[in-house]
Parts: C-alpha cells; structure tokens; sequence
C-alpha cells in the first residue's frame, strides 16, 4: 500500500490551522505529522482536518507549548506515548497504521542558546532526551517502523549554510551531532531524505530574523524522516517544500515528505 507522509513543525497549529488546510488540499499527504501544536489536544481544529478527509488523529498537547500530532486518511490506532528524560513535555505520540507500519511522530528540545549543559539547562535537556531515545531504541529495536519530526539538529556539513559558522551554534555543535547519531545508530534508522537526495544543500528551517529569509538562504535541515531499514527501501520520492516559507504568516518550518510503497 504505498503512502505519501508529511513532518512540519507548524509552530502553533491553530494560529497557522489556514496553513495545514491549504498543505492538506494542495498536497494531500495521508499522512502529516505536526510538531510545536501549542494547544492541548482538545483545542487542536480537528474537524477542519476531518472535512477534508483527516479522519484518525492521535495528539499529545499541552497549552502553548511542544505538543505533537499525527493526522490521516489511513485508519491508526495510537501505540504510546513516551516522556522522554521525564521532562513532563508532549513531545513524542506513535501510531500503528492498519499494515503493522509503526510511525513515531518526535519533537526533540531545542537546546536554548549556550551549548553547554553546566550553564545552559535547556541544552542539558536536550541532551538528555536523545540519550533517553537512544536507550529506548537499544531496549527494543524497532521493526516495520518511520520516525519523523523536528529532531532540532542539522547532522551533515550541507544540512547548514556554513558549517564552520555553525560548529559553535545549537543544532550544529559537534556534541549534538554525535548524540543523534548515537540515536539513529541505536534503531539502525536510515535517514530516508538523505537516502533520496544525497547530496548538496538541503533545509527545512530559516529563522524569522532574517530580513530576506530566501535571499541570504541560511537554513538548516532540523526536520527528518527515518525508517527501520526492513522498510527503508520501500522510501522514494523525498522533498522539501520550500516555497511553504513564503506563504503567509508562516512557520519557520517547512513540510518534508517521503511516500512509501509498502
């Protein structure tokens, strides 16, 4: 059954709801998953997404704050949710759709701005939370199974605009780069983007004070789509849709998506 998947970190689903609706018609995905909700789950404008064919979601939300979804045409069931490094944060939910395909739907901590863990707690958090995904995938290795979502760390030296401005910079730091690659190690996820499109530059992030955001062009490629490598194979198609920087009032994400014919 092949299906095309969606990540985006919509940075505020309802303030952005018209955003997804036109991703939603434009691109029609099975499957989006959503990262940085800000609402509890309740609040999240299903019936929106519903109307236009969305009918199965699982969430875990919290009020202005992380939060994840994953919506679908494709009948799901949720599987869990983990609180990773116990920090209380809706960052993480996964479901089962109908042929046994596990999709986990992530939204790793930023970091905050000082990549040091002894003067910077959110740094250390986030740290700590790859260290908790990578433990948790060495305790179980995942089968049949996509990982998704804005992991916050450009791994590659052409996932960033210049990877030597970025060596000291959060998402770039060599420690973060070494702790994610501990965690992909850990489920043997293949990067299923970087698998499609495997060289040059590719971003999915540009910060909000550029003036130009596409002229000067600094982006980064915070945002994944992983898979177990029993169905890695399976994975074409890979894209970043850059132009979704533009739209109005946008996130400073940008969709990436994979189909898979499974």
């Amino acid at each position: 059954m092949p299906f095309t998947l969606a990540t985006w970190n919509i940075n505020s689903v309802r303030l952005r709801e018209a955003l997804v609706h036109r991703l939603l018609t434009d691109e029609g995905p099975d499957v989006l998953c959503l990262q940085e909700c800000k609402a509890p789950v309740e609040l999240i404008p299903r019936a929106a997404f519903e109307a236009l064919g969305y009918r199965h979601m699982v969430a875990r939300g919290q009020k202005g704050y992380n939060g994840v979804a994953i919506l679908s045409k494709l009948p799901l069931r949720e599987v869990g949710a983990h609180d990773h490094a116990a920090l209380g944060h809706a960052r993480h939910v996964a479901a089962q759709l109908e042929d046994g395909t596990v999709i986990h739907n992530f939204y790793v901590p930023a970091g905050g701005d000082v990549p040091d863990r002894e003067v910077n707690e959110k740094f250390g958090q986030k740290l700590d939370y790859l260290a908790s995904m990578r433990d948790g995938f060495r305790a179980e290795a995942p089968r049949r199974a996509i990982l998704v979502g804005d992991l916050n760390i450009a791994p590659r030296e052409d996932d960033v605009w210049s990877h030597k401005q970025m060596l000291k910079v959060v998402s770039h730091t060599p420690v973060e780069v070494a702790a994610l690659g501990e965690t992909q190690e850990a489920g043997a996820w293949v990067d299923v983007t970087r698998q499609d499109l495997p060289e040059g530059n590719l971003y999915s992030w540009w910060s909000y004070r550029a003036r130009d955001w596409s002229a000067a062009d600094r982006g980064r490629r915070l945002d994944h789509i992983w898979a177990t490598p029993d169905i890695a194979n399976a994975a074409h198609s890979s894209r970043i849709l850059r132009d979704a920087r533009g739209w109005d009032r946008p996130s400073d994400h940008v969709p990436v998506m994979a189909t898979f014919d499974l």
